[in-house]
């Protein structure tokens, strides 16, 4: 419902940074020179890298961000349903059992996220288990699940492995120009390198999130539709309306507002960075689903 891509996206930049920082610090830009072919091998090696890393710290820094608590007994009837529910669901669309967490916000939120699609996580916020009724939190956790099921997060991260390459070969393309054309420098690599290197990998690294958004933007289409053959197309639609009441929140911290189902709000060039199309829009591909695609 919100997004954990935000989060993503932030440690796969924050990681992309460090990587070139130690590549700097260890001299393998210098040994690298100019030769195209060799800064294009490095640039993959360091971008899926830095994608996988990112794919790999995601589950443990969504617990920590939002402090979402895993049920591991349920406590009550209420973590019973939602561990049942999402059993499953999970059952229904093969894949194993995620974790089920609940994190503790007032406003109505979830996600699901994690390395692999039978070792993931799908939390839900306490303000949406208070809000929502059980059919259209069913519907919110089968969006969920179906993220998992349709491996989301891997497909993310091959296309920001793919990102990442681009952005750190033009960014040393660029850096290598600057050093010569505006610093004057003939020997090697010099602090204008370095300096130039650094700020174009994170100006290309935001720039490059446009095609990553778009993405997730894409299949939160095929999100919503997997939610409706697990949940029912009018449970799924009602859950979606019920986000809309709430004036579109965003509960999670930025860096996760990618991997749950309501991604905010936002117009004109900013309708480029969002993670989620307009819930009118989801919606209405919701109705003009065939009833025997959702049956």
């Amino acid at each position: 419902m919100f997004n954990r891509l935000f989060l993503f996206l932030g440690t796969n930049l924050a990681v992309v940074v460090v990587l070139g920082i130690v590549s700097r610090l260890f001299g393998i830009d210098r040994h690298i020179g100019g030769d195209i072919t060799p800064l294009l091998v490095f640039s993959f090696i360091f971008g899926m890298a830095g994608a996988f890393i990112s794919l790999a710290m995601s589950k443990s820094m969504a617990k920590r961000s939002t402090g979402a608590r895993v049920i591991e007994a349920p406590a009550n009837a209420t973590e019973r349903w939602l561990v049942e529910t999402v059993q499953k669901q999970a059952d229904a669309a093969g894949i194993g059992m995620p974790e089920v967490a609940i994190f503790d916000t007032p406003q109505v939120n979830a996600f699901a996220t994690g390395m692999k699609r039978n070792e993931s996580l799908v939390a839900v916020s306490s303000g949406l288990l208070r809000t929502m009724t059980r059919d259209e939190a069913e519907a919110v956790m089968a969006h969920e699940v179906s993220h998992v099921a349709n491996g989301d997060m891997i497909t993310l991260s091959l296309i920001q492995g793919i990102v990442n390459t681009f952005v750190i070969f033009l960014s040393r393309i660029v850096g290598g120009f600057i050093d010569k054309a505006v610093f004057r420098n003939e020997r090697g690599y010099g602090i204008g390198y370095f300096i130039s290197v650094m700020i174009a990998e994170i100006v290309f690294g935001v720039l490059a999130s446009i095609i990553v958004m778009y993405f997730s933007r894409v299949r939160e289409f095929r999100a919503d539709e997997g939610g409706a053959r697990l949940a029912g197309r009018e449970k799924m639609i009602a859950a979606l309306r019920r986000l809309q009441a709430q004036h579109e929140p965003e509960s999670l911290p930025d860096q996760l507002a990618a991997f749950g189902i309501n991604g905010g709000r936002g117009g004109g060039l900013q309708r480029l960075f969002r993670s989620h199309p307009d819930l009118s829009d989801r919606i209405e591909a919701l109705r003009r689903l065939d009833e025997t695609a959702v049956s």
